[in-house]
């Protein structure tokens, strides 16, 4: 699977680069972890930034690696640090960002399934989450926790100017050409300004960041170095990680656009994990993801394997609240994913 992430040396230093979502997919922090404990100490670190956000877990640790680093950590917002990305920038000792980027902070967010109890649970870890990024904020801004609570809550963008105004951000650059194809939407407070620019990047489908040839670059030569992070966050050599399908190029014969076999792959790894939180058996992603299984193999897999954890109430074990006329679990399920065949 491929990696979110690009370490590598530069000289005196190290460049690190993130360009995508924060633990995408099965792939956790542990492997950059690795490689970063792995620089020699005091190696000054320039951290490259350019993500919508994504696993809030891996990236307090990313933040509290970055903290603990011997060296100077120089963080540089290419485009967008939103979300768990925001709180990975709180680690630098500087937080650099040109005119036309941008940075976000809001509450934590999940999911769960189950009673009451873990519902009540879940909100009880948000909290903690919170409070944990709530101090992360307040040290780097200088801000009162109270006041970073209200704008965590707001779903609160800042762009550069106001960043460095309120503390969340320490120098102003000259503006970069954002690449940025990332789904904005998800965002209820994302600038008019930035999701045109993601719009427009979408259309046009060219790489427009000046800075995004050199992470590409990066990400190659931690891959010819057979660096690869597996589901389960171990590293594997670059032969077993599991590659997308190819496409069949156009009949003009033009090679197929990078840019939408990405899109596709995460189009997919998404709906996957969909299916797999809703059916309540969200550990069973990784291993769909790993085998390149269809949405209709996962569908199949997955409603057997609720039928088995779950049979069937028979009239002789009879359920409070449950009519002899109410429908098996599993009829409910298969018309809930629309099962054909």
């Amino acid at each position: 699977m491929a990696s979110w992430y690009a370490i590598r040396a530069r000289g005196t230093g190290a460049e690190v680069a993130i360009y995508d979502e924060i633990g995408a997919y099965g792939v956790s922090a542990k492997g950059f972890l690795a490689e970063l404990g792995a620089l020699p100490e005091g190696t000054p670190v320039d951290l490259r930034l350019n993500s919508p956000g994504g696993s809030v877990f891996d990236a307090v640790a990313i933040h509290n690696a970055l903290k603990r680093h011997e060296g100077t950590v120089t963080v540089w917002i290419d485009g967008i640090a939103a979300s768990a990305a925001s709180y990975v920038a709180m680690a630098g000792d500087e937080i650099v960002m040109p005119e036309n980027a941008f940075l976000m902070i809001h509450d934590p967010a999940g999911l769960v399934m189950g009673t009451a109890e873990d519902m009540r649970a879940m909100a009880e870890a948000l909290d903690k989450v919170k409070g944990s990024l709530v101090s992360g904020y307040a040290a780097k801004s200088g801000r009162t926790p109270e006041e970073v609570s209200a704008l965590m809550a707001a779903e609160t963008w800042f762009d550069a100017s106001d960043a460095v105004a309120q503390g969340f951000a320490d120098r102003l650059i000259e503006p970069v050409r954002i690449a940025a194809r990332f789904d904005i939407g998800r965002f209820r407070n994302a600038p008019p300004v930035l999701v045109e620019a993601v719009e427009a990047e979408a259309d046009t489908g060219e790489q427009t960041d000046a800075a995004a040839p050199e992470v590409s670059e990066a990400t190659d030569e931690a891959a010819e170095d057979g660096q690869a992070v597996d589901a389960e966050g171990d590293e594997a050599s670059a032969p077993d990680a599991p590659q997308p399908p190819a496409e069949t190029p156009p009949p003009s014969g033009a090679p197929p656009d990078p840019a939408v076999i990405r899109a596709e792959a995460i189009g997919h790894a998404r709906a996957v994990i969909d299916l797999c939180r809703l059916a309540g058996q969200a550990q069973m992603a990784g291993r769909f993801l790993e085998e390149d299984a269809s949405l209709d193999e996962v569908r199949t897999v997955l409603l057997a394997a609720r039928a088995e954890a779950e049979p069937e109430i028979a009239p002789h074990h009879p359920q409070p609240g449950r009519s002899s006329a109410a429908r098996p679990w599993g009829e409910i399920v298969a018309r809930t994913f629309k099962l054909k065949g």
